[in-house]
Order: structure tokens, then sequence, then C-alpha cells
């Protein structure tokens, strides 16, 4: 996702309203988020689909990694060994 440019990618609900059509091919184009403000505060933020997708995806990985992270500290750890017959039993399912 693209850094938001403050001076170009917030905007008021009124605004937005105006012209919904144009900030939506904007998103689409630019691939950074619109952060929609209501009485000169940040109410919302607008992203495109593909944008969005990836963001989950990424905080997904990293909740995985903390995860086993916290499984390590714990020694709650598996063999090479076990660990692939586990993922094989899985795959197979």
């Amino acid at each position: 996702m693209q850094r938001i440019q403050l001076n170009e990618d917030i905007l008021s609900l009124s605004e937005f309203r105006e012209h919904i059509s144009a900030f939506i091919e904007k998103i689409h184009k630019t691939k950074r988020p619109l952060v929609i403000t209501q009485q000169g505060k940040g109410k919302a933020v607008l992203l495109d689909v593909a944008e969005y997708e990836a963001l989950i995806e990424k905080l997904e990985l990293l909740n995985d990694i903390q995860t086993g992270e916290m499984q390590v500290r714990q020694a709650r750890t598996l063999s090479h060994e076990e660990a692939k017959k586990q993922v094989l039993e899985r795959i197979s399912k």
C-alpha cells in the first residue's frame, strides 16, 4: 500500500459525497487510502479492495510469526520430522 499523501488523501464527508465515483477511481489508481473526516475529525478510511486484502494477509502472517515466537519461548516446539508429518497429514485430508 502506498503511503497517504496528507495534502491529497484527506477530505470531508461532504466533499466525498459530491465526487464519490472520482474518489473511488483515485483510490483504485493510486493504491493509497483515503481518510474521510466529519466535523474536522477522521472518521473512516477507504481502501482499494486489493490493498485491503494484502494488508489483511500481512497482518495474518505477522500474527502467525508472533504465535510461533511465543511457542518457541514456551518450549512448545516440534522436531522437523514431526512437523513435516503433521503438515502432510493435514494436506492429505
